[in-house]
């Protein structure tokens, strides 16, 4: 969740990181999704040797087992023990080795009774922000996992596409509540905890000691396109990826991508 061909927006064939189902259209529809990301991925799991790479948040497997077949030593945390199963099931069907890909129970505030300080080149928090009690403490954790020098790659939900989805389907109170709401939340029905701006993101990973790298607006077109102009025409489906990344770091943009990816590094010393 393996592709390496030269092209910086192709992404690993068995990618994926979303829940839309199966096939071919959804896989095309996951690919226009994370294309951004696994182009910014790469430069980090390019740079050098294999890696020890800690997903925490990492379900059924979607980026953890493209990454450990290209090669890298991965621990997946996850509290679902049916995401674990499923993520075990799918790498072994891709033929990843046991011993590059391991997973565990846990999730962000227990990290540390899993994994070792200072033992991971780089962290993928994705989707985790949003339903932590303390993103604060949470990105601490992180933190102390990573070694000097390492990177981690947070993408967290963005509050102002939250504000133009919900007005978009007809919901204009909810969307006045997501825009006036701190966490950015449009109701009590809402499922994420909470919701970020890239300001907020950049002082939470510069608070936790880590130095932002990259910021890229992410699904900032995939999620308000109907599925249908997708699935039905594959060059679509690569069109819309290209897109994707012409505009991921266009600031004006990001600003209502659905979701905001940032690369953050701590100091080597």
């Amino acid at each position: 969740m393996a592709d390496s061909a030269a092209s910086a927006t192709a992404t690993p064939s068995a990618q994926g990181g979303g829940h839309s189902g199966s096939g071919p259209a959804a896989a095309r529809r996951d690919r226009a999704r994370t294309a951004v990301l696994w182009q910014a991925l790469r430069t980090v799991l390019d740079a050098s040797g294999p890696r020890d790479v800690l997903d925490v948040g990492g379900g059924t497997g979607g980026f953890a087992v493209p990454i450990a077949e290209l090669g890298h030593r991965v621990t997946v945390v996850d509290p679902s023990p049916d995401a674990l199963a499923a993520l075990e099931r799918r790498a072994a069907e891709a033929g990843v080795p046991k011993d590059a890909l391991r997973a565990v129970q846990g999730d962000l505030g227990g990290l540390l009774e899993h994994v070792e300080p200072a033992s991971a080149d780089l962290v993928l928090c994705h989707g985790v922000l949003e339903m932590a009690d303390d993103p604060a403490a949470g990105l601490a954790v992180v933190a102390d996992v990573l070694r000097p020098g390492g990177v981690v790659s947070l993408l967290a939900a963005n509050r102002s596409a939250a504000v133009v989805a919900r007005a978009l389907g007809g919901h204009f109170a909810e969307a006045r509540r997501a825009l006036a709401d701190p966490a950015g939340r449009f109701g009590a029905q809402d499922p994420l905890a909470a919701r970020f701006d890239e300001e907020q993101l950049t002082r939470l990973l510069n608070e936790a000691g880590l130095t932002v790298q990259s910021v890229h607006g992410v699904r900032v077109f995939t999620d308000l396109v109907p599925g249908a102009l997708v699935d039905a025409d594959p060059q679509r489906a690569s069109d819309l990826a290209e897109l994707e990344a012409a505009v991921a770091d266009r600031p004006e943009f990001r600003a209502v991508a659905g979701r905001l990816h940032l690369l953050a590094r701590k100091s080597a010393s």
